[in-house]
Protein backbone atom coordinates (compact mmCIF):
# COMPACT_ATOMS: atom_id res chain seq x y z
CA UNK A 1 0.00 0.00 0.00
CA UNK A 2 1.33 3.16 -1.04
CA UNK A 3 0.26 6.46 -0.12
CA UNK A 4 -1.88 7.37 -3.02
CA UNK A 5 -3.98 4.58 -1.71
CA UNK A 6 -3.94 6.00 2.18
CA UNK A 7 -5.45 8.89 0.81
CA UNK A 8 -8.14 7.27 -1.84
CA UNK A 9 -11.40 7.66 -1.30
CA UNK A 10 -13.02 4.40 0.26
CA UNK A 11 -16.41 4.78 -2.03
CA UNK A 12 -15.01 4.31 -5.51
CA UNK A 13 -13.84 1.47 -7.43
CA UNK A 14 -12.01 0.52 -10.65
CA UNK A 15 -15.13 1.60 -12.48
CA UNK A 16 -15.69 4.78 -10.95
CA UNK A 17 -18.42 5.58 -8.36
CA UNK A 18 -19.52 2.15 -6.37
CA UNK A 19 -22.95 1.66 -4.97
CA UNK A 20 -22.61 2.29 -1.12
CA UNK A 21 -21.80 -0.70 0.99
CA UNK A 22 -23.69 -0.13 4.71
CA UNK A 23 -19.88 -0.48 6.20
CA UNK A 24 -18.04 1.75 4.21
CA UNK A 25 -21.17 4.43 4.89
CA UNK A 26 -20.62 3.66 8.35
CA UNK A 27 -17.02 4.42 8.98
CA UNK A 28 -17.45 7.65 7.19
CA UNK A 29 -20.14 8.65 9.46
CA UNK A 30 -18.14 7.33 12.18
CA UNK A 31 -15.21 9.24 10.93
CA UNK A 32 -17.58 12.39 10.50
CA UNK A 33 -18.60 12.71 14.03
CA UNK A 34 -15.08 11.94 15.53
CA UNK A 35 -13.89 14.88 13.57
CA UNK A 36 -16.82 16.89 14.55
CA UNK A 37 -16.02 16.37 17.72
CA UNK A 38 -12.48 17.69 17.12
CA UNK A 39 -13.79 20.95 15.34
CA UNK A 40 -16.01 21.62 17.64
CA UNK A 41 -13.60 21.31 20.77
CA UNK A 42 -11.03 23.05 18.34
CA UNK A 43 -13.74 25.95 18.10
CA UNK A 44 -13.98 26.07 21.88
CA UNK A 45 -10.36 26.57 22.85
CA UNK A 46 -10.16 30.09 24.62
CA UNK A 47 -13.02 31.32 22.59
CA UNK A 48 -16.71 32.17 24.21
CA UNK A 49 -19.14 29.84 23.31
CA UNK A 50 -23.01 28.76 23.75
CA UNK A 51 -23.58 24.73 23.45
CA UNK A 52 -26.18 24.99 20.55
CA UNK A 53 -23.62 26.61 18.35
CA UNK A 54 -20.95 23.79 19.67
CA UNK A 55 -23.53 20.65 19.16
CA UNK A 56 -24.29 22.26 15.75
CA UNK A 57 -20.26 22.03 14.87
CA UNK A 58 -20.10 18.93 16.20
CA UNK A 59 -23.32 17.49 13.82
CA UNK A 60 -22.37 19.61 11.06
CA UNK A 61 -20.00 16.93 9.29
CA UNK A 62 -22.00 13.97 9.48
CA UNK A 63 -24.91 16.03 7.85
CA UNK A 64 -23.20 16.92 5.27
CA UNK A 65 -20.92 13.76 4.40
CA UNK A 66 -24.61 12.42 4.12
CA UNK A 67 -25.76 14.64 1.43
CA UNK A 68 -22.48 14.65 -0.18
CA UNK A 69 -22.68 10.83 -0.38
CA UNK A 70 -26.26 10.23 -1.69
CA UNK A 71 -25.66 13.23 -4.58
CA UNK A 72 -22.22 11.41 -5.06
CA UNK A 73 -21.86 11.50 -9.39
CA UNK A 74 -25.59 12.12 -9.47
CA UNK A 75 -25.96 15.26 -11.15
CA UNK A 76 -29.76 14.77 -10.89
CA UNK A 77 -29.71 14.68 -7.02
CA UNK A 78 -27.17 17.43 -6.67
CA UNK A 79 -29.43 20.28 -8.37
CA UNK A 80 -32.35 18.98 -6.59
CA UNK A 81 -30.37 19.12 -3.42
CA UNK A 82 -29.48 22.58 -4.48
CA UNK A 83 -32.78 23.59 -4.97
CA UNK A 84 -34.06 22.38 -1.93
CA UNK A 85 -31.32 24.38 0.25
CA UNK A 86 -32.13 28.03 -2.49
CA UNK A 87 -35.63 27.73 -0.68
CA UNK A 88 -34.40 28.08 3.07
CA UNK A 89 -33.86 31.28 4.57
CA UNK A 90 -31.83 31.25 7.72
CA UNK A 91 -32.80 34.53 10.19
CA UNK A 92 -30.16 34.18 12.93
CA UNK A 93 -28.45 36.92 14.57
CA UNK A 94 -25.05 37.98 12.72
CA UNK A 95 -22.20 35.81 13.69
CA UNK A 96 -18.17 36.31 13.88
CA UNK A 97 -15.82 35.75 11.72
CA UNK A 98 -14.59 33.18 13.71
CA UNK A 99 -18.19 31.69 14.08
CA UNK A 100 -18.41 31.40 10.21
CA UNK A 101 -15.01 30.10 9.69
CA UNK A 102 -15.72 27.43 12.63
CA UNK A 103 -19.08 26.77 9.68
CA UNK A 104 -16.77 26.33 6.84
CA UNK A 105 -14.19 24.09 8.63
CA UNK A 106 -16.89 21.78 9.41
CA UNK A 107 -18.67 21.53 6.07
CA UNK A 108 -15.47 20.62 4.55
CA UNK A 109 -14.87 17.88 6.94
CA UNK A 110 -18.25 16.54 5.78
CA UNK A 111 -17.62 17.05 2.08
CA UNK A 112 -14.08 15.08 2.54
CA UNK A 113 -15.79 12.43 4.58
CA UNK A 114 -18.92 12.32 2.68
CA UNK A 115 -16.49 11.60 -0.53
CA UNK A 116 -14.74 8.92 0.94
CA UNK A 117 -11.21 10.48 2.01
CA UNK A 118 -11.17 9.94 5.20
CA UNK A 119 -7.40 10.19 5.57
CA UNK A 120 -7.47 13.50 4.06
CA UNK A 121 -10.09 14.65 6.56
CA UNK A 122 -8.29 13.78 9.39
CA UNK A 123 -5.16 15.33 7.96
CA UNK A 124 -7.11 18.59 7.38
CA UNK A 125 -8.53 18.94 10.62
CA UNK A 126 -5.11 18.75 12.38
CA UNK A 127 -3.49 20.99 10.20
CA UNK A 128 -6.63 23.31 10.97
CA UNK A 129 -6.95 22.51 14.56
CA UNK A 130 -3.16 22.99 15.11
CA UNK A 131 -3.03 26.67 13.08
CA UNK A 132 -6.12 27.80 15.22
CA UNK A 133 -5.12 26.70 18.78
CA UNK A 134 -1.07 28.15 17.04
CA UNK A 135 -3.24 31.69 16.41
CA UNK A 136 -5.37 31.63 19.95
CA UNK A 137 -2.24 31.47 22.20
CA UNK A 138 -0.18 34.08 20.16
CA UNK A 139 -0.97 37.66 20.49
CA UNK A 140 -1.11 37.96 16.59
CA UNK A 141 -4.17 40.41 15.63
CA UNK A 142 -4.25 41.36 19.20
CA UNK A 143 -4.90 45.48 19.93
CA UNK A 144 -2.05 47.26 21.76
CA UNK A 145 -2.35 47.23 25.83
CA UNK A 146 -1.60 50.52 26.21
CA UNK A 147 -4.10 51.92 24.13
CA UNK A 148 -7.24 53.62 25.98
CA UNK A 149 -10.66 54.51 25.32
CA UNK A 150 -11.69 57.44 26.99
CA UNK A 151 -15.52 59.15 26.46
CA UNK A 152 -16.19 62.54 27.78
CA UNK A 153 -19.64 63.82 27.97
CA UNK A 154 -19.83 67.76 27.40
CA UNK A 155 -22.68 70.71 26.96
CA UNK A 156 -23.39 71.48 23.91
CA UNK A 157 -21.88 75.16 24.12
CA UNK A 158 -18.55 73.71 25.29
CA UNK A 159 -15.69 74.42 22.67
CA UNK A 160 -14.08 70.67 22.70
CA UNK A 161 -11.28 71.29 20.39
CA UNK A 162 -9.31 73.36 22.46
CA UNK A 163 -10.93 72.52 26.05
CA UNK A 164 -9.26 69.27 26.60
CA UNK A 165 -5.78 69.54 24.73
CA UNK A 166 -3.66 71.02 27.36
CA UNK A 167 -4.92 68.15 30.23
CA UNK A 168 -4.44 65.72 27.31
CA UNK A 169 -0.94 67.29 26.47
CA UNK A 170 0.19 66.79 29.97
CA UNK A 171 -1.25 63.00 30.94
CA UNK A 172 -0.81 61.37 27.39
CA UNK A 173 1.86 60.21 24.66
CA UNK A 174 -0.74 60.12 21.93
CA UNK A 175 -4.89 61.03 21.62
CA UNK A 176 -7.08 60.52 19.01
CA UNK A 177 -10.51 61.98 18.44
CA UNK A 178 -12.27 59.20 17.14
CA UNK A 179 -16.04 59.96 17.34
CA UNK A 180 -18.39 63.07 18.53
CA UNK A 181 -21.81 61.80 19.38
CA UNK A 182 -24.66 63.90 19.91
CA UNK A 183 -27.17 62.93 23.49
CA UNK A 184 -29.79 63.91 25.33
CA UNK A 185 -31.90 65.53 22.87
CA UNK A 186 -28.88 67.02 21.06
CA UNK A 187 -28.04 69.41 24.76
CA UNK A 188 -25.19 66.77 25.37
CA UNK A 189 -21.99 65.51 23.14
CA UNK A 190 -20.12 62.63 24.29
CA UNK A 191 -16.35 62.52 22.84
CA UNK A 192 -14.60 59.11 22.43
CA UNK A 193 -10.62 59.62 22.06
CA UNK A 194 -7.86 56.90 21.65
CA UNK A 195 -5.26 57.72 24.39
CA UNK A 196 -2.16 56.08 25.54
CA UNK A 197 -1.30 57.58 28.58
CA UNK A 198 1.89 58.64 30.49
CA UNK A 199 4.40 55.73 32.38
CA UNK A 200 3.78 58.70 34.70
CA UNK A 201 0.64 59.07 34.48
CA UNK A 202 -2.47 58.72 37.67
CA UNK A 203 -5.92 57.85 36.11
CA UNK A 204 -7.48 59.52 38.71
CA UNK A 205 -5.79 62.60 38.87
CA UNK A 206 -6.25 62.57 34.80
CA UNK A 207 -10.06 62.34 35.22
CA UNK A 208 -10.21 64.74 37.66
CA UNK A 209 -8.63 67.68 35.18
CA UNK A 210 -11.34 66.44 32.97
CA UNK A 211 -14.17 66.57 35.30
CA UNK A 212 -12.90 70.60 36.08
CA UNK A 213 -13.24 71.40 32.16
CA UNK A 214 -16.33 69.13 31.19
CA UNK A 215 -18.52 70.73 33.93
CA UNK A 216 -18.43 67.10 36.14
CA UNK A 217 -20.44 65.61 33.53
CA UNK A 218 -19.59 61.88 32.82
CA UNK A 219 -16.69 61.08 31.88
CA UNK A 220 -15.20 57.05 31.05
CA UNK A 221 -11.98 55.89 30.91
CA UNK A 222 -11.29 51.86 29.92
CA UNK A 223 -9.61 49.31 27.63
CA UNK A 224 -10.34 48.98 23.79
CA UNK A 225 -12.81 46.48 23.47
CA UNK A 226 -11.38 44.69 20.88
CA UNK A 227 -14.13 44.09 18.16
CA UNK A 228 -16.09 40.04 17.36
CA UNK A 229 -15.40 40.34 13.85
CA UNK A 230 -18.89 40.66 13.16
CA UNK A 231 -19.79 39.90 9.51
Amino acid sequence: MNLNDVFASVLTTTEGVADIPITSFLLCSAVSLILGAAAAAIYMFRNSHNKGFVVTLALLPVVVQLVITLVNGNLGAGLAVMGAFALVRFRSIPGSAKDIAAVFFSMAIGLATGMGFLAIAAVFTVIVGAATMFYAVIPFGEPSDGIRLLKITIPETLDYDEIFASVLEEHTVKHKLVSVKTTNMGSLFKLTYEVVLKASARQKTFIDDLRTRNGNLEIALGRVTTNTGEL
